[in-house]
Parts: C-alpha cells; structure tokens; sequence
C-alpha cells in the first residue's frame, strides 16, 4: 500500500474518488493527509437508565441494545462551545461526510495539538473502502483537573488515504451513511449471539473463512 500525497487527493476529489463535505479548506490539506473538523453533536453515555425493574446503573452488555436513550445528545449551534469535564469519556461527530472508493483505505490519526491539550480520541482506526457517511469519535479528557473546551470546526483529526493492491468489493457495514446518534445503536449478530452462548468452538466451525478464497 502507499500513501496519496496532497495532489493526489486532489485529483481524486476532482475527479469524485474521494468525497469531503463539507469540501476541504485551505488549513485542512496537509501535505499527505487532510485535517477533518469537530462537528455539532455529542453524545454523554448517561450513569443509569430507567427499567420496568427500577433504576439501573448503566453498563456495557451486548445482550442490550445501546441506543440513544442511552446518550445525553446534545446539539450545539454556531458559535457555542462544549466543556469537557476531567476523566470524562464522550462521543463526537465530524463535520465533514466523508466517501472513500474501493480501492483505498483510510486510516484516522488525532492531531498532536489534540493530544498536547490532555485530549485522547481513543478509537482512530480503519475507514473500510466503500464507506460513506459521518464518523463517530470517541473522545476523553485525561486531565485530573483541567476542563477542555471544544469548539464545532476546529481541526480534530486527520485522515490519511492508502491505495489498496486492488480494488476490492467494499461490504456496506452497519454504519454507512448513519449519523452520530444512529451509530450509537447495536445489533445481535450470529456472532455475538455465539460468544455469549461461550460457543467459541461452534463459531470458529460455522464461519471459517474457505480457502479457496
């Protein structure tokens, strides 16, 4: 794999490879990567939540499914900022939608200014070729004492593209063109369904990968 150069992904978003928006500005094209802005929604994962049993305290369990009800989401308009207490763990939404075609990958990084603040965007990773939409990032305050402003637009993260060996036939996950608070929910899956029977030998049978592949 290789990395595209700035003119090489500006070719591809002329000629509509790749697709930002909103487009890019002048302070987001890097010299191999493009800078991707804070966006207006967050999502506060709540303490507890409201059962038929009573109140429960909230906790991570795929047996649940973890929608929005499970979120404080909150909408901030032009010109408002969002205080990040110490220690506390959000989820954020980008401003830009971004497209990427089949035959690349992209992969996100937090940008060092991020970093040197006490903030962690602690879940950048791959965006599979094939994806369109909003991306969801996790983010934390590391500092024991500090609160840290976020301000919708400011430079975030940034997302660099690799050209694939081939292209490859993108598989649409779950999350294509959902937004933040759509992404918050889960879905049973065989998979899932096998692990929390403990039925690991079973899965590993029932969905091996064929080798003639």
């Amino acid at each position: 794999m290789s990395v595209l150069t700035q003119q090489e992904i500006l070719e591809r978003v002329k000629a509509g490879d790749i697709a930002i928006e909103p487009g890019i500005d002048v302070f987001q094209l890097q010299a191999h990567s493009v800078d991707l802005r804070l966006g207006f929604t967050f999502m506060i994962p709540k303490h507890y939540v409201m059962t038929k049993e009573g109140r429960e305290a909230l906790r991570i369990d795929p047996l649940r499914n973890h929608g929005p009800e499970y979120f404080d989401v909150i909408e901030l308009e032009q010109g408002q900022y969002f205080e990040l207490l110490p220690g506390e763990h959000v989820l954020v939404s980008s401003l830009e939608n971004i497209k990427v075609p089949n035959d690349l990958m992209a992969i996100l990084y937090p940008r060092s200014s991020v970093n040197r603040k006490g903030l962690s965007v602690d879940l950048t990773g791959i965006i599979d070729s094939g994806y369109e939409g909003v991306l969801t990032l996790p983010v934390r305050n590391n500092t024991a004492s500090q609160i840290i402003r976020l301000y919708p637009g400011e430079r975030f993260c940034q997302v660099v593209f690799e050209k694939l060996s081939h292209e490859v036939e993108a598989r649409k996950s779950r999350w294509h063109k959902k937004d933040v608070v759509e992404k918050g929910e889960q879905e049973k899956s065989d998979e899932m369904e096998l692990v929390l029977q403990g039925k690991i030998r079973e899965l590993k049978k029932d969905f091996a990968v064929k080798k003639d592949v």
